[in-house]
This record gives C-alpha cells, structure tokens and sequence, in this order.
C-alpha cells in the first residue's frame, strides 16, 4: 500500500529552492526508518545506493516554487522576487508564511496593489506582476520601521499555502505536487529495494526550481538516470491526471531514444497507464544533468499534474502507475 502520510508530510514542510533542510532533513529521516542508508551531498540533496556500484540512478525534487523579500514599502507591505516559475496570476490571495533568520514566521497573503474592488476600478484589467504585487502582513504595521522592528529583513524566505487535499475518489489536489509526487514514487522505491536490493542509487535534490539541483552528487558508476518529474496537462499536450507521462522531449531536447522505447515497451507488456509527450515549456533534473556534462543517459517519466505552477491535481493512479513502471523498469535493467 502507497504511503500518502509520507506525501502530506512532506508538502506541509516549507521548502522553496534554498530552504529544503527541513524536507531534506525529513526524507533523511523516513529513508532510515524503512532500513535505507541515506548520505547528504555538500549542497544538501538526500541519496542512498543499494549497491557498493549503482548503475542506474532515480532522481526526484524536494525543493518547490516560492519567493523571498526583496523590499519593504514605505506602507508596510513587503515586496518579493519570485523563486522558479511560480504563476502569480495562480498566487493572488495565497496566504503565505514568512520565515526569518531568527526562526520567528509571520503570516500573509500576496496581493495586487490597491486590491479592494471598492476603490480601484481598474483592478481586474491589471497585468500581474512583482512590480505591482506585495505580500500584505497579518500584524499591525504601518511603515517600514513597524516591519523591521518584527525582524523581517530582504532575503526571508516566503512560503506559500500548500492547501493540501486528498479525496475520497483518488483524486488529490495542492500545491507542489511537482515534485514531491515524485518523492513519494523515490521513497516507495526505496521501501522495494530495501527488500529487493539492486545496482540502484535514489537522489532527492533540491534545486531542480532553479536550475541546478540535478547537476552533480551521483555515483561515479551511473549508466543512466531516470527523472521523475510532473507529467504536463494542456491543449498541446497528450497528459492525463490519471497516468504516467513519459517524456519524448522538453525545451532542451529530446530524451534518450533508447530508454524511452524500453519504457513504452514495458508499460504495454505491464497493462501500465501511460501516454508519451512533448512539453513544449519545461526543464528537469535530468537536462540539468546533462547540460552538465554528464555522461549518462536520462529519462523523464512522471504522474500528470494539472494546472502546474498553481493549485496542482494529481490522481493515485497516476502516482501507482509511476511507481509500478519504475519498479519494472530497475526489473528489466538488472
């Protein structure tokens, strides 16, 4: 049986892309309670090998989308620049969380500027964007001096509400499913392969938002990578919330060929729900890696998410579906 508590802990842990030590701290922790031997990479990412000579690797992302202060207004409010690609037209009126160097967290919701209907007529018409959007503080300040005496300071992190929901017809909805879905898929990996040990090695980064999480930490041994990452929803896309997508190409190029034809060819042989797709806007771990220089062969599979970047779905199935193709797939490598 998939373990979802693991999936609702790990949403409900704050971490935009440079604030993951308490979700890297916690995959740490449930790795080792299902009798795996994680390490840490110098940047922070988790990852544990069930082999002295791993030669395919399975990476997912713990790091999610999210902003940071960038200024405080003469009125009190606080400004923000945005970490990846969160959509703000999908963040107005998120209630988000503030996290100071001190460990002290405030509360707030991000808003456009002049936000009552009842005094800007033009508000709807507005175009979004960090210029004219601010985070409006849950405590009573009315000035600059009023926010810097709270101890929030340029370059506290922001975090948003994940407003996470399963529901009793399998669907799920919140925010960052990408990627902590795919975290769940690693971590029910790794509860196999703790029983069923294999040249494997799990890699949980934690800067794939930004760019470079999947660049580096991996054995020296590893043949192939294989991404788990959202499957995209949209008019020019062929995934369902339902399924497993596997990744034909993405912006930065195709996959490899060969990797993505023994995958197709396992989910028929298996009956496994998947479609193949292009995703016309998106990056992953796995090109990271490779424009990295890495010298492996990667693939891209994952659960489809609809509505990525913004208040995310998901399906069970999509999750099982993911997880019984990687199971299949370390099968037929070893």
């Amino acid at each position: 049986m998939i373990d979802y508590t693991f999936l609702r802990e790990l949403i409900n842990i704050d971490s935009p892309s440079g604030f993951t030590k308490n979700a890297c701290d916690y995959v740490f922790k449930r790795l080792g309670d299902v009798g795996c031997q994680p390490k840490r990479s110098n940047k922070g990412a988790v990852s544990c090998s069930f082999s002295d000579a791993p030669r395919l690797a399975l990476a997912a992302h713990v790091d999610t989308l999210g902003a940071i202060v960038s200024g405080i207004s003469a009125d009190g409010t606080i400004r923000f620049s945005l970490l990846g690609g969160l959509s703000l037209t999908g963040s107005e009126g998120e209630y988000v969380r503030i996290h100071t160097l001190d460990d002290v967290v405030y509360t707030g919701t991000i808003l456009v500027d002049n936000p009552s209907t009842h005094a800007n007529r033009e508000k709807d018409a507005i175009k979004r964007g960090i210029h004219n959007m601010h985070i409006r503080l849950d405590e009573e300040v009315y000035n600059r001096y009023d926010v810097n005496r709270l101890g929030i300071e340029i370059g506290d992190f922001i975090c948003l509400n994940p407003r996470y929901e399963e529901l009793p017809n399998g669907y799920i909805k919140s925010r960052f499913l990408d990627n902590k879905a795919g975290c769940l898929v690693l971590f029910e990996i790794a509860r196999y392969l703790s029983s069923n040990p294999a040249p494997v090695e799990l890699f949980f980064s934690n800067y794939e938002e930004v760019g470079h999480g999947g660049t580096c930490g991996y054995s020296e041994s590893i043949e192939e990578l294989l991404v788990i990452d959202m499957g995209v929803l949209g008019n020019s896309c062929m995934g369902v919330e339902t399924s497993c997508s596997i990744c034909v190409k993405d912006s930065t190029g195709p996959y490899d060929f060969e990797m993505r034809k023994k995958l197709v060819k396992i989910a028929r042989q298996k009956g496994i729900d998947h479609v193949q797709d292009v995703y016309p806007f998106y990056g992953s771990d796995g090109s990271a890696a490779l424009s990295a220089g890495n010298d492996f062969r990667v693939g891209l599979i994952g659960p489809g998410v609809a509505a990525s970047h913004s208040t995310e779905r998901t399906h069970k199935r999509a999750i099982d579906a993911t997880i019984q193709l990687c199971r299949a797939y370390i099968k037929d490598f070893t």
